[in-house]
């Protein structure tokens, strides 16, 4: 899990425990200075990297989910010798939707950084609480955890697929087929295996 994802879950945390309170036993704010203020900057500037993230994969996934539609329109719409090229125009179109919108997101995010996760910062954490959580993320070995990240997912993905597929790829075309048929577009049927679309050899 990212360092941002990890801090998100800590600033809602505090703040459901926050909302849940009676409206009677409403929790103070922590107080605030200036020293406070610089130890959540230095927490922002920290996750600078995790929130631009954040924010490139919110303008990606409306492009992400038109790849998918695009993906069915090309298996039952598009002659077989044509899918290929489009797809391509296609993938080129979305890449550069990507880079056009995603520097702006990025750049919107972090402006909006102080104002959002930096005030919740402010007002449900210590000051002490702050600097124990910048010695954390700045420690050797949460540095070292979060490398190993791709060997994390890497190794359990492939452990998932591998022991999921036999159950899981069915139920993949079953929707699939599914969402044709809402779309009412003509069924694909499945390709023939290459030993009996080479035909069976002669004896």
């Amino acid at each position: 899990m990212k360092k941002f994802a990890v801090l998100v879950l800590v600033v809602a945390g505090a703040w459901a425990q926050a909302q849940a309170q009676a409206p009677t036993q409403a929790t103070a704010p922590t107080p605030s200075s200036p020293a406070k203020k610089q130890l959540v900057a230095r927490l922002l500037t920290l996750q600078q990297k995790a929130i631009e993230q954040v924010a490139q994969a919110i303008v990606e996934r409306p492009a992400l989910q038109m790849m998918q539609q695009a993906s069915v329109a090309l298996q039952t719409r598009v002659a077989p010798d044509k899918r290929e090229a489009i797809a391509k125009k296609i993938q080129e179109d979305i890449n550069q939707y990507a880079a056009d919108v995603g520097p702006l997101a990025r750049e919107q995010a972090v402006k909006l950084g102080p104002s959002t996760i930096g005030a919740l910062l402010d007002e449900k954490f210590t000051e002490a609480e702050l600097k124990e959580l910048i010695g954390i993320m700045e420690s050797p070995v949460n540095h070292k955890f979060a490398q190993m990240a791709p060997d994390f997912q890497k190794a359990l993905g492939d452990q998932v697929v591998a022991q999921s597929k036999a159950s899981v790829e069915p139920k993949v075309k079953a929707l699939e087929q599914a969402i044709v048929k809402h779309l009412d577009l003509p069924v694909v049927p499945p390709a023939k295996p290459a030993s009996q679309s080479l035909g069976a050899p002669k004896k």
